[in-house]
């Protein structure tokens, strides 16, 4: 007689189903696979007279007490076999030995207390549960069913280390049966991708006996559409433990608890709850932590009405959901055990510090919609750390209203130019995270950047990396670290004090260079210069060869004139080239500066005879200067340097500028010592006035 098993008092039946099977299907693609139903015929044996070509076999609902080989070494082609419910006490694996492609394998609800050898590998379901085993019947071969989906154990024992040699399989489903079984070393138990495909009826859950502590159920997939939400709720509300998690589940709702609750933790992060959920609740007394992320709270002030009744509450988390603080009315209720909020990711604004627990320690508001936090806020003198990172603010909050503030977030907002008394108005700051923030790097910004640099190593998180001047364009991207700007530009009275300095340094060094380089008398010579050239810059350049005299102007030292009247003079008149000498052609009566200039203009080209004598003449330089800005016409080419002796460009005196600028700048004739070079020299020297020119007297002119 098939034997029963009936739970008694005390015990705990206990079944921890994370899917329901609804059906399986075995698809064969040949039509002529056979499938032999000899179920619920009160069998003893295996009938012997099988066909050898069976590859489904149902011997459910009999009493067949052992398997053997001989029953199913004749059946090559087996694929399912189903022999629940049965007598079967012991099963040896061995028995498939000639059935290699077994898949299906149910001896739930037998007597078995026994199983040996190695399951074969092709297994893709099989069902031990529901037997009677002492501890779970999974041993190390069980590691070599990698084609495993389903499995059902069953065991009046759990150790924590029974389920290491399957820990590694992919499973879709896994049935575990423990019944009459003590729950004395489980305290903490996780489900995952649950499925719940059946109607879930109120059952009571005995907890007396057990050491089951926390609960945690993750991803519930629900396909029943119509069922007693109340029941359901009510399974997991009126559980007597302390901790329990349902995450990632539908849930719309969730029930108080009929009677005072154990519960110090509950987390139903990522459901459905709305506004209403344990509102008037009185059974949560108890309760340390809850965890409402990812939800669809709306009411800042319904939140805090749910914790009224909530004593023991000290961390709330309901980030992530869309909480608006505008609904309030009046202020709002909290319980005043709150310590830590977690209001992040929501849609609040600055009305929300008017919105919030007494006493509350830790608050985290990153990730809203807030622009400021205002400065009359009384009541939040505990408030230790506040984050509101990734807001809207455009200021460093002072901490006037938090008196005791010691961390604060304020990254990823809007801060341009932060307070510079910030830092002493929150003496007790020991973590400060403003990175990432568009600062303005002008003249405000110096002082706070002295600031944080005197306490950036302990204090200041993410510095300097994550701190950088947003504006102006210039500064766009430079660290805060290596932005300086200097007293001076940032201090109006000792710009004032150094732009006089300067100017009065820069009328002296003027006087000076008045004195040194005779500046006015260069100055009324350019005056001169421009005068002539804006007379002469429309006229064309034939009008202006009619009024020249001279083919050239000869500027030289007069210790140097007995080489110019023997060598240069016979060498150029001789063939008709006329020299303009200071000695024998300046005009009496007017001074020499108006005589160069004159006799400059009326030559075609100007000679200058360069030697150590010639740096010396103050006279030469002026002519030099006034040949060199010659400005009848652009781009005329009106010097000839003829080098008689060597200059070093060290003995050049400075003031001469111009003649040092010649010397780099020009092609100069030097002066050969050799007699047989010279010929070359006047050849090059005559090839200068190659161009034929109208030359006029002086009387033609009627000067």
């Amino acid at each position: 007689m098939t034997r029963r098993r009936e739970p008694t008092a005390g015990s705990f039946h206990f079944v921890c189903i994370l899917a329901f099977i609804v059906g399986i299907m075995i698809q064969f693609s040949d039509e002529r696979e056979s499938a032999v139903d000899y179920s619920n015929r009160n069998l003893t044996r295996v009938p012997k007279d099988l066909p050898p070509g069976t590859k489904s076999l149902n011997l459910s609902q009999n009493s067949i007490p052992e398997l053997q080989m001989s029953d199913v070494r004749f059946l090559p082609e087996l694929r399912a076999l189903r022999l629940s419910h049965n007598r079967i006490q012991r099963l040896d694996f061995g028995v498939f030995k000639f059935s290699p492609n077994l898949e299906y394998l149910d001896v739930s609800h037998n007597q078995l207390r026994n199983i040996f050898g190695c399951p074969a590998v092709s297994l893709k379901h099989l069902d031990l549960s529901f037997n009677d085993f002492d501890v779970l019947p999974v041993y190390k071969e069980f590691a070599n069913l990698t084609h495993l989906s389903f499995l059902g154990l069953s065991a009046t024992k759990f150790r924590q280390l029974d389920l290491l040699p399957i820990a590694h399989l992919h499973l879709n489903y896994i049935l575990l049966d423990l019944v009459g079984y003590h729950v004395k070393d489980v305290e903490y138990l996780n489900i995952y991708n649950l499925t719940i495909t059946e109607s879930i009826n109120h059952e009571e859950f005995i907890y007396s006996e057990t050491a089951l502590k926390a609960l945690t159920i993750e991803h519930v997939t629900n396909q029943v559409f119509i069922f007693a939400k109340e029941a359901l709720y009510s399974v997991f509300v009126d559980m007597n433990i302390r901790m329990l998690t349902i995450s990632y589940t539908p849930f719309i709702h969730m029930l108080c608890p009929h009677f005072p609750s154990k519960f110090t933790f509950l987390n139903f992060t990522q459901n459905v709850f709305t506004d209403s959920v344990f509102q008037g609740c009185s059974t949560l007394g108890k309760l340390e932590t809850l965890i409402l992320q990812k939800n669809s709270l709306k009411n800042l002030s319904m939140v805090g009405l749910m914790t009224k009744n909530m004593f023991s509450l000290e961390t709330l988390d309901v980030s992530l959901n869309s909480l608006d603080s505008h609904a309030y009315e009046g202020t709002c209720t909290w319980a005043e055990s709150i310590s830590v909020l977690n209001l992040s990711s929501n849609v609040l604004t600055d009305s929300v510090f008017r919105c919030l627990p007494p006493k509350v320690k830790v608050l985290d508001l990153h990730n809203n919609r807030i622009m400021s936090i205002p400065k009359d806020i009384t009541y939040l003198q505990d408030l230790q750390e506040l984050n509101v990172a990734s807001n809207s603010l455009t200021d460093l909050p002072g901490c006037g209203a938090f008196s005791i503030l010691s961390v604060l977030i304020i990254e990823h907002n809007l801060v341009s130019h932060p307070s510079v008394d910030f830092f002493q108005s929150c003496q007790k700051i020991r973590s400060l995270t403003a990175g990432n923030n568009p600062f303005r790097c002008t003249c405000e910004l110096r002082e706070f950047v002295k600031n944080i640099g005197h306490i950036s190593g302990d204090v200041v998180e993410g510095w300097p990396d994550a701190y950088r001047c947003g504006s102006p364009e210039s500064a766009k991207g430079t660290p805060l670290q290596d932005f300086h700007m200097s007293p001076l530009s940032c201090d109006t009275v000792l710009l004032i004090v150094t732009v006089g300095a300067t100017l009065l340094g820069l009328v002296a060094i003027m006087a000076f260079l008045c004195l040194y380089f005779d500046l006015p008398w260069y100055l009324r010579m350019m005056c001169q210069w421009t005068q002539t050239r804006h007379r002469a810059r429309n006229i064309p350049e034939e009008e202006l060869q009619r009024k020249l005299q001279f083919h050239a102007f000869v500027s030289y030292s007069e210790h140097d004139s007995t080489w110019v009247k023997n060598e240069l003079l016979p060498n150029l008149e001789k063939d008709g080239i006329q020299i303009c000498l200071h000695e024998r052609n300046f005009i009496p009566g007017k001074s020499i500066v108006e005589n160069i200039i004159h006799f400059i203009e009326k030559s075609y080209k100007s000679i200058f005879v360069l030697s150590p004598h010639f740096i010396q003449s103050e006279w030469c330089h002026y002519e030099l200067y006034f040949a060199h800005h010659n400005l009848f016409h652009e781009g005329s080419d009106n010097l000839i340097l003829v080098l008689l002796e060597p200059i070093q460009q060290d003995n050049i005196p400075s003031r001469y500028h111009k003649l040092r600028a010649l010397m780099t700048q020009r092609t100069y004739l030097e002066w050969p010592a050799e007699k047989s070079k010279r010929g070359l020299f006047w050849a090059n020297l005559r090839a200068s006035f190659s161009t034929k020119l109208i030359l006029v007297h002086e009387e033609d002119m009627g000067t």
